[in-house]
């Protein structure tokens, strides 16, 4: 029985870091919408789009991307980075690479005096590249989109 992806089959690197994560999301808002002539469809617009998402980090983890930070003077000098999202199983794979990610940390701390799990850290980021994101090497934006950004 082949398997299939799941969470745990998945490596994801921040900038040049290998990070295990404890979740992670990341969705593109595409500002496509319907254009309408008397209230009926009539094709569509395009809009703004972006992408942003967020990771969850084990203490441990977050340790690595704070050396980071460190090397660079702080979070706020950190320049950006790529994401790579990889994970293959058998006959499966996906492979996601957001470009230029500019990072916040959302949850710093978030304690629980019970304890009973591991302490996580949520840090937020932005695609910021006209780079955008690749799904397995294909590009989410056309390249006319994009062509007089560099």
């Amino acid at each position: 029985m082949a398997g299939r992806l799941g969470g745990r089959d998945f490596d994801v690197m921040i900038g040049d870091i290998m990070v295990h994560v404890e979740s992670m999301s990341a969705t593109i808002d595409d500002g496509k919408s319907v254009s309408k002539t008397k209230g009926a469809p009539n094709g569509k617009v395009r809009g703004e789009v972006g992408c942003s998402g967020e990771f969850e980090l084990d203490t441990q983890n977050f340790n690595l991307l704070n050396e980071a930070a460190k090397k660079s003077g702080s979070y706020e000098e950190m320049d950006d980075f790529d994401i790579i999202v990889h994970g293959e199983l058998d006959d499966e794979s996906l492979k996601v690479e957001m470009f230029g990610c500019s990072l916040r940390i959302s949850d710093l701390i978030n304690l629980d005096s019970k304890g009973g799990e591991k302490k996580k850290h949520k840090i937020a980021f932005d695609v910021t590249s006209p780079d955008f994101v690749r799904i397995n090497g294909v590009p989410y934006l056309s390249r006319k989109s994009t062509e007089h950004l560099r």
